[in-house]
């Protein structure tokens, strides 16, 4: 049977519907579980107030960036408003990048929401057993991996179905990305600060347990990794999915028909019900590993999605197998990022052993060691992107011209199918590290403790993997957004009367060299740009720290309570203060170039940026796992327990990674989009205005 696009859009709207009221079971299901600790409730509503007023105040900002970009964009996009070429596409583009935004805020402030309800519920659960908690924290994150799927799914299939033009996409990506860019930078800012603060005065120097509600920075940590791991990393993917998406439309349209635009939106409607059916059916089994639960529901998703694509395939006139064939290598190859990701950050794995080892030599071989292996673990990675991405090419060039890049572009769709339960994954680990902290606050027992301790390992663990896939997402959707570039310019450039058409970015051509070594120094300078922003907060706050143990009588034998409102103010203040040079920096530096050197220094940028930028997000987010996964080894027992030498130099190491892997990796892949879309979105001008284009 042929694909109506219509029924497919109607279709589209009614499976986000339906993740929506699964989202909305689940949220209800969570708040009918009761919590009755005193001291829990009130730290839980201690953490939620100051989630909700770091969001309020960071989404003011936002708001005023984002109406002072949608009026350029207005002006400017898709042409100079001055060329003559009518409001109507220049209302659309401004309105579509307002709408990426907005959703995006809404998945993550309703996150949040989510995420504070469930802590408390979750620390108390441990008291019961491990699956019970693990329940609680798993489906507490499922409402922002549904929210966040069924806002981008309707989002697309609305802008499209709205402006028929595919080209619109890219205003509403863009608004999603831009937003994902400070959002994730400042509450990446916010949760390291206090976390990095409160490792350091608590574990090295004074020797409390990490959420001894004696030090002054446990609350606001525990309000970080809300603002941070949940609305931050769900306003990433978010905008991964949605640059996906989009990248596979813009290009589906290129090449003519319905069928084509009718397959992207399928497979992503496919995508969505099969993480639905992964989130329905998630369990803990009989032996209790929280890592295998999580890890199983993925595999368990993933192979309904392939399931319900073939047969999709087979059944719908017009489906290639090719290209079905390029969406099952992408998801295979990001299941296969996900287990070496596993591989060097599990602590039942030996790398992380290893490096717990060696920590009882010294911080200095605790750094050395998360450090090489950090690197080492890029490769794999790296490898089975650009694998995908060539076997998608080969597998879909003999359709015809332009199919080689939609089938990349599919493949980057494949790998984000399950997308759903990747969030619900990455956002139960900020619930149940919350939980343990509540757990410890609300003097639960050190086998409550021990539940939430195993709950929060596998939570690092599972977030390293969910980085994995957004990363190795990020660089497959760029590869098919540097050929939309490439038809732009040429778009522009026929329109300007011009016969020479970008085929291709020569590497011995000075202007795409210039291009790309700047590109290639960006993720670098964007990476230290943010953990130089977690550096100068957390001196702030580990001084403020020591005024309080030094001032307050008390404090230190437990008979007095600390300040935690000064720490918070101290996250907030400077996290906001750090949100946009990072960002804006990125979209300036891009411009700059465009301006400067034309398309073809803006081909090689995008080539440097992508791959200096895989490079060191993946290097990143792996080292701050293992480094992190290494300190809770220790903590359970081994090479020493809490307190031995070991542990110290492990804490350090922890503390090096926390800006890494929760700060600067995961922002990376957010800007290569970024850059990459506001590339195509001012080629016309990079056209008309260079120096030496």
């Amino acid at each position: 049977m042929e694909p109506s696009l219509t029924a497919i859009y109607c279709l589209s709207f009614l499976t986000a519907v339906v993740a929506f009221a699964f989202a909305a079971y689940l949220y209800l299901w969570v708040k009918r579980q009761k919590t009755v600790n005193e001291t829990i409730l009130n730290v839980s509503t201690l953490i939620k107030q100051g989630a909700n007023t770091f969001m309020s105040r960071e989404y003011k900002i936002l708001a005023l960036f984002a109406a002072g970009l949608a009026v350029i964009i207005f002006v400017l996009l898709p042409s100079p408003i001055w060329s003559g070429g009518g409001i109507g596409n220049h209302l659309a583009m401004a309105i579509a990048y307002i709408a990426g935004t907005v959703l995006s805020a809404v998945a993550g402030k309703i996150g949040v929401l989510v995420a504070t309800l469930s802590n408390a519920r979750t620390a108390e659960a441990a008291g019961k057993g491990i699956r019970p908690a693990f329940l609680l924290g798993f489906r507490g994150g499922a409402v922002m991996g549904l929210l966040v799927v069924g806002c981008s799914l309707f989002g697309v299939a609305a802008v499209l179905w709205i402006a028929g033009d595919a080209s619109i996409l890219l205003g509403f990506s863009f608004g999603a990305s831009s937003l994902a860019l400070f959002a994730k930078a400042g509450g990446g800012i916010f949760t390291k600060t206090a976390d990095v603060s409160a490792d350091l005065t608590g574990k090295v120097e004074l020797g409390i347990p990490e959420d001894d509600p004696r030090n002054p920075a446990v609350i606001a940590d525990n309000v970080g990794d809300n603002v941070g791991d949940v609305a931050g990393m769900g306003a990433d993917l978010f905008d991964s999915n949605v640059a996906a998406m989009a990248s596979a439309l813009v290009i589906a349209q290129s090449l003519g028909g319905g069928v084509n635009t009718a397959m992207v939106l399928v497979y992503a409607i496919l995508g969505l019900l099969a993480s639905i059916i992964g989130i329905a059916t998630a369990r803990l089994g009989k032996r209790g590993n929280p890592t295998r639960a999580l890890n199983s529901s993925t595999y368990a998703t993933t192979a309904v999605f392939l399931v319900l694509t073939a047969a999709a395939t087979l059944l719908i006139d017009g489906f290639s197998w090719r290209i079905w064939g390029a969406s099952a290598t992408g998801l295979f190859i990001g299941v296969v990022i996900g287990l070496t990701t596993d591989y060097f950050t599990d602590d039942n794995k030996p790398i992380v052993r290893r490096v717990a080892h060696a920590s009882g030599t010294g911080p200095a071989f605790t750094i050395l060691s998360g450090t090489a292996y950090g690197f080492i673990s890029a490769l794999p990675a790296m490898t089975g992107i650009a694998a995908s991405a060539l076997v998608a090419y080969k597998l879909c060039a003999p359709i015809g011209d332009g199919y080689a890049i939609f089938g990349i572009s599919m493949a980057a769709v494949g790998m984000l199918s399950i997308v759903g339960m990747i969030i619900s994954n990455d956002a139960y680990g900020p619930i149940v590290d919350n939980a343990r902290g509540l757990a410890e606050m609300g003097g639960l027992g050190e086998d409550t403790i021990r539940i939430a301790d195993e709950l929060d390992s596998a939570g690092n663990t599972v977030k390293a993997v969910t980085k994995g896939f957004s990363i190795g997402a990020a660089g497959l959707t760029v590869i098919p957004l540097l050929g939309a570039f490439m038809s732009e310019v040429n778009a522009a450039i026929t329109k300007a009367g011009g016969t020479e058409l970008v085929t291709g970015f020569d590497l011995m051509n000075p202007t795409v060299f210039f291009g790309i070594l700047i590109g290639a120094a960006i993720p670098a300078v964007f990476s230290a740009m943010l953990i130089l922003g977690v550096d100068k907060n957390a001196q702030r706050m580990v001084a403020e720290i020591h005024r309080q143990f030094n001032t307050i009588l008390g404090l230190r034998e437990g008979t007095a309570k600390p300040e935690y409102d000064k720490c918070i103010d101290i996250a907030t203040t400077g996290a906001l203060r750090e949100l946009l040079p990072a960002g804006g920096m990125v979209i300036l530096v891009t411009v700059v170039v465009g301006f400067v050197g034309g398309p073809a220094a803006i081909g090689g940028f995008l080539m440097g940026n992508i791959v200096s930028g895989l490079l060191l997000s993946l290097f990143m987010s792996n080292a701050g796992g293992l480094w992190d996964n290494s300190k809770k080894y220790i903590e359970a027992g081994s090479e020493g327990d809490k307190g031995s030498e070991a542990h110290k130099s492990a804490v350090i190491g922890d503390t090096v990674g926390d800006p890494y892997k929760d700060t600067a990796g995961p922002s990376i892949n957010t800007q290569i989009t970024v850059v990459s879309l506001v590339a195509s979105l001012l080629a016309p001008l990079f056209v008309a205005f260079s120096f030496f284009g």
